[in-house]
């Protein structure tokens, strides 16, 4: 197995608590929808698992890059999308399983708290940084990372604004060690992401689809 990176070496701590926990949440699921009754099993066979998909990350340029927040966020399904799949539980549920216990990770975070993120993702700020950030991606600096467009809304757009993704880092990640079944799973977590911070994600195709692009279009959600 190849070594950690050392930026995700200095971050395994979290990410493994983070693992934890999101496999405590998701306890009951395993047991009534997936028939897996030996837990402490299954929870060695994903942390197992996990550091492989530790060993496998590629780095995108750390704390210099928001993609790798993404990576470090959201790896750890891959981890147990491979395990469920050898336990032979169907690509529908795994999905679910993975979604539900998401939104119940999120949702742990103080509604003010996330609620703030979401405000500052929105931000014109933050919009600037995008803006940045995305022009930047195209020098593909990192073969693995992702390569994105920032979208200015026209007359008529209901959206505040928009990222088309051209490449991207979990794409890449899940041909090269063979993921592509379980890859759509990592695409279903954005709209819980982004909904539990009050932004309405709209978005038609996806790179794992087979579409040239991920065309995501931001919105504020109106309070309920």
């Amino acid at each position: 197995m190849a070594a950690i990176h050392p930026f995700y070496e200095a971050h395994r701590g979290a990410m493994e608590a983070a693992m934890r926990q999101r496999l405590h949440l998701a306890e009951g699921m395993l047991r009534e929808r997936a028939n897996l009754s030996d837990m402490d099993r299954v929870r060695q066979e994903v942390m197992d698992e996990f550091e492989i998909v530790l060993s496998q990350m590629p780095y995108v340029g750390g704390s210099a890059s928001r993609m790798s927040d993404f990576f470090m966020r959201l790896m750890g399904f891959m981890a147990i999308g491979r395990v469920l799949r050898r336990h032979r539980v169907s690509l529908a549920v795994i999905g679910e399983i993975e979604r539900e216990s998401y939104k119940a990770q999120l949702l742990m975070v103080p509604e003010a708290e996330r609620l703030a993120s979401g405000r500052q993702f929105m931000s014109p700020e933050n919009q600037a940084l995008l803006r940045e950030q995305a022009a930047k991606s195209h020098a593909e600096e990192y073969p693995d990372d992702f390569v994105y467009d920032f979208v200015e809304p026209e007359t008529g757009d209901n959206f505040d604004f928009g990222i088309n993704y051209k490449a991207c880092g979990f794409c890449k990640f899940a041909v090269r060690h063979g993921d592509q079944e379980i890859l759509p799973h990592i695409c279903g977590l954005d709209f819980e992401a982004y909904a539990t911070r009050g932004i309405r994600l709209e978005r038609t195709q996806t790179l794992a689809g087979g579409a040239s692009h991920c065309n995501f279009r931001f919105s504020r959600l109106e309070p309920e």
